[in-house]
């Protein structure tokens, strides 16, 4: 697929379907690059309206625009895996008049399967504020009482439970990898796939499936429809899972380990030229960022939508980001079983 997709594609989709959202001006509150920026900063989120990248940007850009001094304009550019959106991210000068809010995850899948011509390394996170992780959880009124009862049952029978989740997905990835640790025989599984995270939940709370795995964070909003079994994360993100068991105190409980991966890894993108380029722009960029999401105003903004504001920095960040690609190219082969 991406081998034929050109620029002129990208540019086509954004000229034709790319709705695009002018915030108002606010007056600049920190000293600039001499040259940067003079003009409107451009915002692609290459997915759909109404997403998690959609909801993040529209709860933030207030503030960053405040701190740049420069209106936003928001451009969605939905298509391939968010490989549209990369491959135009990429094609633009390095000059931080083009900036990207996205999943991450979902380019590290395209990188796992081959379906991307950039590289990893390509791509310089700014900072993922937005960190979901796998949650395994069933009906509210299942007679599951824990994940540890769900992998015994999977292990005298593969079939006995059916097990919803994203086609070719983090989440996906997770199961296979603590099944397989397990001692369950993954073969015969009966695995329920759905095309969005949202299809995933419903398909949990109607009882659909015994047991879906998604993010966690989509759920915050149902907790008294679901019954949270299982964490993939080392600590809970969210004070409403906190009396969720995690996976390795699951696995150490029944004698094995596993690895697992974070989910959702979703924030600011930007081209590693630009920080390569010009460092003055970058340095720029990451005052700004870290300013604005410091700003209690904006912590206060996203809580009252649930969407999570942390400053992890570049460093942590691109770690994140390049971890999930190893281990996703390290299991690129479940994402094919899956």
């Amino acid at each position: 697929m991406t081998s034929k997709t050109t620029r002129r594609d990208v540019l086509k989709l954004a000229a034709a379907g790319g709705a695009s959202t002018l915030f108002g001006l606010s007056a600049p509150s920190i000293v600039r690059a001499a040259d940067y920026p003079t003009r409107p900063i451009k915002i692609v989120i290459p997915f759909a309206p109404g997403g998690g990248s959609d909801r993040l940007t529209r709860v933030f850009t207030p503030y960053l625009q405040k701190e740049l001094g420069q209106p936003l304009d928001v451009v969605y550019m939905p298509g391939g895996g968010t490989v549209l959106g990369n491959t135009y991210l990429l094609g633009q000068k390095p000059d931080g008049y083009t900036i990207c809010n996205t999943a991450v995850n979902y380019t590290a899948v395209t990188l796992a399967q081959g379906l991307a011509r950039f590289k990893a390394e390509d791509f310089w996170m700014i900072n993922l504020p937005s960190r979901d992780f796998t949650l395994g959880a069933a009906p509210a009124d299942s007679p599951l009482k824990s994940f540890q009862e769900v992998l015994e049952k999977l292990k005298k029978d593969p079939t006995s439970l059916s097990l919803g989740m994203q086609a070719a997905s983090v989440d996906g990835v997770n199961l296979i990898l603590t099944l397989r640790a397990a001692g369950v025989e993954t073969g015969n599984l009966r695995i329920v796939t759905y095309d969005g995270g949202g299809v995933v939940r419903n398909a949990v709370m109607g009882g659909q499936v015994d047991v879906g795995f998604v993010g966690a964070e989509g759920y915050l909003p149902l907790m008294d429809k679901i019954k949270p079994l299982v964490g993939f994360w080392d600590r809970p993100m969210f004070p409403e899972f906190a009396n969720t068991p995690s996976i390795s105190q699951v696995a150490g409980s029944m004698g094995f380990t596993t690895e697992f991966l974070p989910g959702s890894l979703r924030g600011w993108v930007i081209q590693t030229e630009l920080k390569d380029q010009h460092p003055d722009i970058y340095k720029t960029l990451i005052g700004a960022f870290e300013r604005a999401t410091k700003n209690p105003e904006a912590i206060k903004a996203s809580e009252a939508q649930q969407l999570p504001l942390v400053w992890y920095g570049p460093e942590d960040s691109n770690e994140a980001y390049l971890n999930t690609c190893r281990l996703l190219t390290k299991y690129s082969d479940l994402l094919k079983g899956n």
